[in-house]
């Protein structure tokens, strides 16, 4: 199961996995239940330091954020705290508020049902499953280094793809055009239906990873046909 913190390259990945996670479980979950987790979601959105752990918003504030009063923000927080998603860090006092640390691999296990409803690739990802060994087809001929004149994340990570491998390149990624960008979110474009669905099960993380290798900011690999 993946259960790692979001630094390093990786780090907008996880990141997107655990809201997209908190996300799906939460919209699988009764009203009461559904209206706690994405609370929670906005104030990780918003206040929540990634590289430090740390959540350190007081009730005031989140009342605010969330619409409602300190006493519901006080009986909502300590419902997380149940659940084991928060950890008090350091308890407030007079001026200081409570600092809360994520506990992410307690997330991960309670959402895990859910994760098979974002797709195939997503829950395969966040269990840690390697990705099916990848034949390449025969390539008649020598194959021709991709072009990265337009300099674009797609065109240098289909270059660190062909060095890798020149047959695998040329059988299934050749063919991937680069169609939209963004934010995160990069789309490529399959010849056929076939094409899309053979990459998108057996090769989205290793076309993902040759993508962050040369932009650290690509979270998501959409292929399409």
């Amino acid at each position: 199961m993946l259960a790692k913190k979001p630094v390093g390259r990786s780090a907008s990945v996880i990141k997107y996995d655990l809201l997209t996670a908190m996300g799906t479980f939460a919209l699988s979950e009764p009203k009461g239940p559904q209206r706690l987790i994405f609370r929670l979601l906005t104030l990780i959105t918003a206040r929540y330091n990634w590289n430090r752990d740390e959540l350190a918003v007081g009730q005031r504030e989140i009342a605010r954020m969330w619409g409602v009063d300190e006493r519901t923000v006080k009986r909502e927080m300590a419902k997380l705290r149940a659940m084991g998603w928060l950890v008090v860090k350091r308890q407030g006092s007079r001026g200081r508020v409570t600092e809360y640390g994520i506990d992410i691999q307690r997330i991960f296990e309670t959402t895990r049902p859910a994760w098979a409803a974002v797709g195939p690739d997503f829950a395969a990802r966040m269990e840690g499953e390697p990705e099916d060994k990848v034949v390449p087809l025969p390539v008649k001929g020598n194959v021709t280094p991709p072009e990265i004149a337009d300099g674009t994340e797609w065109d240098l990570a289909r270059a660190v793809i062909y060095a890798e491998d020149p047959g695998l390149y040329a059988a299934w990624v050749q063919g991937l055009k680069r169609s939209d960008r963004a934010g995160g979110r990069l789309v490529l474009t399959a010849p056929s239906k076939f094409h899309a669905t053979y990459v998108s099960t057996h090769m989205a993380g290793r076309l993902l990873k040759a993508c962050q290798s040369v932009d650290g900011d690509v979270a998501e690999l959409i292929v399409q046909a």
